[in-house]
């Protein structure tokens, strides 16, 4: 196959929602209908031993929570899928919108009971940011909610979108039938039994087809047939240019946990979603189907395996072939590297691959040469650009609970800082370590990580500060900002990169502070 082949044939996209409106459940059975496993795991309970393909995180396990993006990969009708299940809980949103670089495309999953909820909101403000062409995907229909036409004016109204619906509901919850496929223009019965991988479909390309009545009953055809003349005449007709440039969202109806849906859901993502599209760099914009190797680190993941202490740099391959043993320039470094055993993944089983193409995620062991938004050429300087660290919410001092264990400690916490999982900074004034994070769920995560995989152990102190800004003078040398670092000095540390940052104590320090020393700027993302 050539190499323009392999780039087309390639699909790469994030599942997004809300916690438990079902998108772990979706990716589940998106795999399963790959091929790609045998028998979809149960997330519904936390008891339950098997737990998702895609958790595999002890902690994951135990919480029934994703609380790391993990990377998936299969095959479908000749197309390479690659799937990357993020966390919907609002405590990991950094690791989420560190992914959403990496995509091509999005789902976004809505529980139909709950409509648009919160982290739906704020994911898809990114997705729309950056022009990321979304699917909706309705899910639970086998149960009570809301009304279909309420639920589009909704996901229209509070994420600002475009609607279309490809698939309509017939009925819901106990009176759930199934859905009329308007994309197929055929209708698929809802049994209601799990064990059925397939549902039944029968074509039917003409509504008014008494065969229609004779399925679903006089009183369900005449409903489905009057909203769908109302849904025709309301939603604009899908236009995949529209669809790709982010300007409307196709919507489909379903129940991930039955099954139901899920076959017409891959089967129009494979047709409509772009395959890999060009990626600004610092100095120009990168072409997919470019000969010249680029990709950049959107993840890094420590103990992917608790019997090895192996760390993983996940990159995203944005143009060239990636090839095993061959040297890449590390740009950041300015040095070459070559890597013998790179990975591809099916949640935590990998395989070596010798060649990857654009759109495809490849896992590179790493000794601590990577950080997050490193980029990898075959000899071009640029730098992608879009992977910022956010300023974190929460401050704890993090102090060691046994001494002995003091080195295990450190590496621990270097190692999961590298991860992005949350900030290291240390204070000018005493050089104590102080821990930022975008959710308070982090902490527990930090220390279960730290005496699970590095053997150490830990304790927080409450730390009064508001927020965490990166300072960026006008002239070092200047009268002012020495003034500024002598006045704040309890209030200043340094991140793990060796930048400025002030620990405002409140937002009316804060204020204070950018008023009288105005030569300096205070920058809320660590990318500027």
């Amino acid at each position: 196959m050539s190499f323009i082949e392999e780039i087309n044939r390639r699909r790469t996209f994030g599942i997004v929602s809300h916690p438990d409106a079902g998108k772990t459940t979706l990716t589940e059975k998106l795999l399963l209908f790959g091929g790609a496993i045998q028998e979809a795991g149960a997330v519904k309970s936390n008891k339950i031993k098997k737990g998702a393909t895609s958790d595999f995180m002890e902690i994951e396990r135990q919480r029934g929570i994703s609380v790391a993006t993990s990377v998936l990969a299969f095959e479908y009708r000749d197309i390479k899928i690659n799937i990357l299940d993020t966390p919907g809980h609002k405590d990991f949103a950094e690791d989420t919108f560190r992914t959403l670089t990496a995509v091509d495309s999005v789902i976004v999953v809505i529980d139909v009971a709950k409509g648009v909820e919160e982290q739906t909101e704020k994911l898809v403000e990114v997705c729309r940011m950056r022009k990321i062409p979304m699917i909706v995907f309705i899910n639970k229909m086998d149960r009570e909610g809301k009304d279909a036409f309420d639920l589009l004016d909704e996901i229209e109204q509070k994420l600002n979108l475009t609607v279309c619906p490809l698939s309509f509901p017939i009925g819901m919850g106990y009176d759930f039938k199934g859905i009329y496929n308007i994309w197929e223009k055929n209708v698929n019965l809802f049994t209601g039994d799990p064990r059925k991988d397939i549902e039944e479909t029968v074509e039917i390309s003409d509504l008014n087809d008494s065969e229609l009545d004779n399925l679903i009953g006089n009183n369900a055809a005449n409903t489905l047939r009057e909203e769908l003349e109302l849904a025709q005449g309301v939603y604009p007709e899908f236009d995949q240019d529209a669809y790709k440039d982010g300007d409307l969202q196709p919507v489909f109806f379903g129940s991930a946990l039955n099954n139901f849906g899920v076959r017409e859901l891959l089967d129009c993502f494979v047709d409509i979603a772009p395959s890999p599209r060009p990626k600004e760099s610092d100095t120009r914009v990168v072409d997919p189907k470019e000969k010249g190797f680029t990709g950049f680190v959107f993840k890094i993941h420590a103990n992917m395996d608790p019997k090895h202490r192996d760390r993983l740099a996940f990159i995203k391959i944005v143009s060239g072939k990636f090839e095993r043993n061959v040297p890449y320039l590390h740009v950041r470094h300015n040095k070459k590297l070559r890597f013998s055993s790179p990975n591809a993944f099916f949640a935590e089983k990998k395989e070596i691959v010798d060649v990857s193409y654009p759109g495809d995620i490849v896992g590179l062991h790493d000794t601590g040469n990577f950080k997050i938004g490193d980029t990898l050429t075959e000899g071009e300087e640029l730098q992608y650009k879009g992977i910022p660290s956010f300023s974190p919410e929460h401050f704890r001092y993090i102090n060691n609970a046994d001494p002995m264990k003091s080195k295990q400690l450190e590496k621990g916490i270097d190692q999961l800082m590298d991860e992005g999982v949350a900030q290291l900074f240390r204070l000018e004034l005493n050089n104590r370590k102080v821990i930022g994070t975008v959710g308070a769920l982090q902490y527990e995560v930090i220390q279960y990580r730290l005496e699970h995989e590095y053997g150490a152990k830990c304790t927080y102190e409450p730390l009064n500060v508001h927020k965490a800004c990166w300072v960026e003078p006008e002239n070092e040398k200047s009268e002012e900002f020495k003034e500024f670092k002598r006045v704040k000095n309890k209030f200043l540390a340094k991140d793990k990169r060796g930048q400025l940052v002030f620990l405002a104590d409140s937002m009316f320090s804060l204020q204070m502070t950018q008023q009288k020393y105005p030569s300096i700027k205070f920058h809320f993302t660590s990318e500027f």
